[in-house]
């Protein structure tokens, strides 16, 4: 049988968690008392340490189960579907453990986990993901930028599961280029040539906003073969207690490492190289309880986004995101270090951030919050401390309620955006702008709190609109003192 290892303070970390976060919360609806108090005290991170005390860890039988038993050949051009699934299945159903991949090259379609399974990729693996797109049908359930569909398989995942691993110093290859998956994209950089069908066109994203505007059920929004969404790379969808340690993913089709619905997930010590159209590096969406710590973002899109939905199937959904900690992780390229949003409909709170570097001339912010009045949803209890950052483009913050990139974003879903904490924050260059926050006049930003944040070299100090005055203690831009 297999025997999982949860901490013993789990439940006692639960109550702890609830009652510093009910604490939390109650000060906050107090608009007055949130504006006008002192930040958050160092108490406050004892929640992300309780956070992770109920995340727990996962041990697996010494059971191992190597692929090249099953079939598996180590040349890169050998299909090797058959082979993993069947040595995942013989995992399964013997209790768990360990599906071993040693080195060598292996070519694949997708691979999907089962209860129970760890992955593990041994030094000198690398696992190769087919260019065949038929590969990945039939349409399995999955999603497409906050909204949930039937389309291509991710290449690795699982629904449902629990007790799941992808680990080990091996590769994963996506194998995505400006001839592969890229250039659905519609963009010139990544391949896209004039005539080709992309994303945009008409029996893709607009057929999908359609679907989702007239309540189509999420079995009868079936994309895959003569459509153009990418698939995920890795995704987790309503699954427990997942781990992804120390493997590295590059050449990602989309979204690197997406748990979805999911609950327990830990991700640590893996690196992400992807410099393709949308290959944010970690998102967990409709998730909580997620630990990501000791990783590396080299990414093409946002190193970490935490998401909850795309507006009327966000709210359909209606499961926020909480209890997210980030920590000891370096991010280099990418549009933000730390992002909330922009698929963000059924809200994000309870997220901490602590002891990361960023730094970049390709990185355009660090800490990023993007949403508009179609998205809506909420932000609160964000808290960020002792971050270190070389060198941003635009914004050290940025404050977006004005967000689109397909066209006017403009709806009834005011977002509220509330309790946002920086805390020991150093600066090299700042970029366009210190601070970039653009609220709505009819909810502005508010309980926005810098302590002991010190930001050089930006062009512009503050760029501050609809937001309630913020609370600066030993802040300065440009060596000037901003402190209350």
């Amino acid at each position: 049988m297999l025997n999982f290892k949860r901490n013993r303070l789990r439940n006692n970390a639960l109550v702890l968690l609830n009652c510093l976060l009910l604490l939390s919360i109650s000060c906050k609806n107090n608009e007055k008392k949130a504006e006008t108090s002192e930040p958050p005290q160092t108490s406050v991170w004892s929640e992300a340490d309780a956070i992770i005390e109920k995340i727990g860890t996962i041990e697996f039988p010494d059971s191992t189960f190597d692929i090249k038993d099953y079939g598996a050949v180590a040349d890169g051009r050998t299909l090797n579907t058959e082979a993993f699934s069947k040595a995942i299945e013989a995992c399964s159903l013997t209790g768990g453990g360990k599906v071993v991949v040693s080195s060598g090259k292996y070519l694949t379609g997708p691979i999907h986990l089962k209860s129970n399974v760890n992955l593990h990729l041994e030094k000198g693996a690398e696992i190769l993901f087919t260019k065949d797109k038929s590969a990945y049908l039939p349409a399995v359930h999955t999603s497409y930028e906050g909204m949930e569909i039937m389309n291509y398989s991710p290449l690795i995942y699982a629904k449902g599961q629990k007790n799941i691993a992808v680990t080990g110093s091996g590769i994963l290859n996506g194998q995505a280029d400006k001839t592969n998956w890229w250039p659905w994209c519609g963009a010139d950089r990544y391949g896209y040539q004039e005539g080709d069908p992309k994303q945009k066109d008409e029996h893709n994203l607009p057929t999908l906003f359609k679907m989702i505007e007239d309540g189509t059920p999420v079995e009868k929004r079936v994309f895959g073969e003569g459509n153009q969404l990418r698939p995920l790379f890795l995704q987790t969808l309503e699954c427990e207690n997942v781990l992804v340690q120390g493997v590295t993913f590059t050449n990602a089709p989309f979204w690197v490492i997406h748990p979805l619905k999911s609950k327990y997930v830990t991700v640590d010590g893996i690196t992400v190289n992807s410099h393709g159209p949308n290959n944010d590096g970690c998102d967990p969406e409709y998730s909580s309880y997620v630990h990501i710590t000791n990783c590396k973002f080299n990414t093409g899109d946002d190193c970490i986004a935490i998401k909850s939905g795309r507006n009327g199937d966000g709210r359909r959904v209606n499961i926020p995101s909480e209890n997210i900690v980030v920590e000891n992780c370096d991010m280099k390229d990418g549009h933000g270090g730390v992002v909330m949003g922009s698929e963000i409909s059924a809200g994000v709170r309870n997220v901490f951030v602590r002891n990361c570097t960023m730094n970049s001339p390709n990185l355009d912010r660090a800490i990023r919050i993007k949403t508009n009045t179609l998205r809506g949803g909420f932000v609160e209890n964000v808290y960020v401390k002792d971050i270190e950052v070389g060198q941003v483009k635009e914004a050290v913050l940025k404050i977006n309620t004005y967000y689109g990139i397909y066209g006017v974003q403009e709806g009834e879903f005011i977002p509220s955006i509330s309790n946002i904490n920086l805390e020991n924050i150093t600066v090299e260059k700042g970029g366009k702008y210190g601070l970039l926050i653009k609220g709505r006049e009819e909810r502005p930003v508010s309980g926005i709190t810098l302590k002991n944040v010190t930001i050089k070299g930006a062009e512009t100090p503050l760029l501050v609109e609809n937001c309630k005055p913020i609370n600066y203690i030993n802040t300065s831009i440009n060596g000037v003192d901003y402190s209350n």
